[in-house]
């Protein structure tokens, strides 16, 4: 870091980052104000919606992944998790169910390959 403090940051500091945004989110919730979630999973969207058409397919996915330096397979995974309706598009409530359940339920090993866990 440019200040000359040496910071390593570890598995464990992200998780208490997870939990501290997570608690963050609730005390949103319960103030009534808007989700910082959906807030980000909108922007993602945005981005992701390459067309322009108001959904997201896998190609368009692939693009997220390849920036986040993630296998471009990890799409498929990713997207037959989050395509709840199963109409080949993502529709923007999808992913931010996706995302919300990423940030704020507790870690389980099954959704590893969609969150990229395992890469």
């Amino acid at each position: 870091l440019s200040s000359g403090i040496n910071a390593e940051y570890g598995r464990e500091d992200w998780v208490e980052a997870n939990r501290v945004f997570a608690e963050a989110e609730r005390e949103r919730e319960r103030r009534g104000e808007g989700s910082l979630i959906a807030l980000l999973s909108n922007a993602y969207y945005d981005v992701l919606d390459d067309d322009g058409d108001g959904t997201v397919d896998v190609e368009e996915l692939k693009t997220m992944m390849k920036a986040f330096d993630v296998p471009q397979e990890a799409a498929y995974t990713f997207f037959q998790k989050a395509d709840t309706d199963k109409t080949g598009k993502l529709e923007r409530p999808e992913l931010v169910h996706l995302f919300r359940k990423f940030w704020m339920e507790p870690y389980d090993p099954q959704w590893d390959g969609v969150y990229a866990y395992k890469y």
